[in-house]
């Protein structure tokens, strides 16, 4: 209770928080375009080409005010992209390899003037270099006003272009033979990538903000299959990373706030991985279990008729002859009672046998043909196809 009295009342906390959540809605709702594109290497390059414009905004205005960092980075970073974009187009090298190039020249380039800065002899350089791992507990009112207005504005045009960046990032020939202009639209969904990035710097900081890009739009995949709910779902993991990431840091002292935001992005990621219907690990699990054991008592089922045939009524069959023929492929006695269960067959004189009901059952389904190649010579009973 104290901990959500703080998180409304607590100036530091709820800046912090709001600020992360913005973070989280825009990067994820964005970048499930960007992983869909294939692109998820992107949000790395983007974050890390920011690092010179940062750094030269600060050199040009000797100011360390949110809104001229900001373009600093946004600035740097489309024109990374830029870059990365023409080296794909014009030269025979790859899209990946492009990304890697500029990351590293533009990173390194960074890191060179962060350092040459660092060594000038006043202190106005002092926190530059929280921008490599981002001091979100540093975030002003200022800074989140900004951020919700980038934020927003991005928001706002990845709507309004919702069909053209849909039919882009799923089949761009089409596009291209419909008419669209896909060279622009590359362009502006680069842009818009390049503000969700630059807006969540201060908090996350060039390293790790690739991850809030990929990790929520790699956990929504796998709960849909609906572009919609996908965007709409890594808006919602983003933010719940980005508000429990801020108040798991704001509980335990040392912990900075950006690596924590990361994590717990990582955790929605693992949860999504192993307990997404139709996707998830656990799901698949126990999908494969449940084929398995229909499977068993399927073939239980099929072999009961089959030695049913063979007698002129009703004839009980020791389990015991039923486990040397492999019924139930090794689990007899769950098959059999999951059989008698349904009513489909019942324990005689210590043997077993079909009811009428299982009886009816067994000669509607047809298919007996890999039943009957396991037990050899039987004939197909009347009814069986």
């Amino acid at each position: 209770m104290d901990l959500l009295n703080d998180l409304f009342f607590d100036y530091t906390l709820r800046t912090v928080a709001l600020g992360a959540g913005i973070l989280g809605l825009v990067s994820g709702a964005l970048g499930s375009f960007a992983m869909l594109r294939k692109q998820s290497l992107m949000g790395d390059a983007i974050s890390h080409a920011a690092l010179p414009g940062i750094v030269l905004a600060f050199m040009l205005t000797r100011s360390k005010a949110s809104l001229v960092l900001v373009l600093g980075a946004a600035v740097a970073g489309w024109i990374g992209m830029l870059l990365v974009l023409s080296i794909v187009r014009y030269t025979r090298i790859k899209e990946d390899s492009a990304l890697g190039l500029i990351l590293s020249v533009f990173f390194g380039f960074g890191l060179l003037l962060l350092t040459f800065v660092q060594s000038w002899p006043d202190a106005t350089q002092a926190g530059l270099d929280k921008f490599l791992f981002g001091q979100a507990a540093a975030l002003l009112q200022s800074d989140v006003i900004l951020m919700g207005l980038l934020g927003g504005l991005s928001l706002f045009i990845m709507a309004l272009f919702w069909k053209e960046f849909k039919l882009f990032s799923f089949d761009r020939e089409f596009g291209a033979t419909l008419g669209f202009p896909v060279r622009a639209l590359d362009i502006l969904l680069t842009t818009l990538l390049v503000t969700a990035i630059v807006i969540g710097l201060q908090a996350v900081g060039v390293v790790l903000m690739s991850a809030m890009l990929v990790a929520p739009a790699a956990a929504a995949r796998q709960w849909t299959d609906k572009l919609s709910v996908m965007v709409a779902l890594a808006g919602f993991f983003g933010v719940l990373a980005g508000v429990s990431g801020a108040v798991i840091s704001s509980t335990a002292s040392g912990f900075s706030t950006g690596p924590v935001i990361v994590l717990s992005a990582s955790v929605i990621v693992l949860f999504s991985l192993l307990f997404a219907p139709n996707r998830g690990l656990v799901w698949n699990w126990v999908r494969r279990r449940r084929s398995r054991q229909a499977l068993h008592v399927d073939a239980m089922l099929e072999g009961l008729y089959v030695l049913a045939g063979q007698h002129d009524e009703q004839h009980p069959h020791d389990i015991n002859v039923l486990r040397a023929m492999n019924l139930g492929r090794g689990g007899v006695e769950r098959s059999l009672h999951e059989l008698q269960r349904r009513g489909w067959a019942e324990e005689v004189d210590g043997g077993w046998v079909l009811t009428d009901e299982g009886m009816r059952h067994a000669e509607q389904i047809g298919d007996w043909e890999l039943g009957i190649g396991n037990y050899g010579s039987a004939p197909y009973p009347e009814g069986a196809a």
